[in-house]
């Protein structure tokens, strides 16, 4: 009797230990998607990619370089253009840009009587040429820094729908050719299964 009780006492003095559960994190596309719209970089990190963030702002640190240096440049000819061909002698910004000729051989402004004509009209075509090709460069650079906030926002969204994909070695997909009955006719079609064992 005496042993029943202490048997008694001690089964209610035990506590059951839960199991440590194992937290499981599910990323949310949206809310990934959502975070990299609102700060770039912000989608990688709760994708928990933080080895991405100096990527994308290293990509967007290029871009807006580019952006910059080629925004300069095509100011920078653009205002020596309209100097050189308008009649006014004080503004020559463009002798900052030609310093290996004389200006007494194509400025028509400064030097009338002794210019070239042909000097003139190669340097105009030339600071033209310039002023395209860093406008052009400049659109590219903007499109640019917008297709990688696109492509920042979608590695994201790709991420977190993938986060919980099993890449396990219980995969199996199987192709072998089948035939499909046809009226009057026989086709070949291909078959294609996929299996998860456990």
């Amino acid at each position: 009797m005496l042993f029943c009780i202490l048997q008694s006492s001690t089964a209610q003095d035990t506590i059951a230990v839960p199991e440590k559960v194992k937290r499981f994190l599910k990323a949310d596309p949206m809310r990934a998607t959502m975070l990299a719209v609102a700060l770039p970089g912000l989608g990688q990190i709760y994708n928990r990619k933080f080895w991405k963030v100096p990527f994308v702002y290293a990509g967007f640190g290029g871009a807006v370089f580019a952006i910059t240096y080629n925004s300069t440049n095509y100011n920078k000819f653009m205002k020596a253009y309209q100097d050189f061909t308008d009649d006014i002698p004080q503004t020559d910004s463009y002798l900052e840009l030609i310093k290996n000729a004389d200006p007494a051989t194509y400025d028509p402004v400064l030097h009338p009587k002794t210019y070239d004509p042909s000097a003139a009209s190669w340097y105009t075509e030339r600071m033209l040429r310039q002023v395209d090709y860093f406008k052009k460069y400049r659109d590219l650079s903007y499109i640019g820094f917008a297709a990688w906030y696109l492509l920042t926002v979608l590695d994201a969204n790709v991420d977190a729908s993938l986060f919980n994909y099993d890449i396990s070695n219980n995969l199996n997909l199987q192709i072998e050719p089948v035939q499909v009955p046809q009226e009057g006719f026989a086709a070949l079609g291909l078959n294609v299964s996929f299996r998860l064992f456990f």
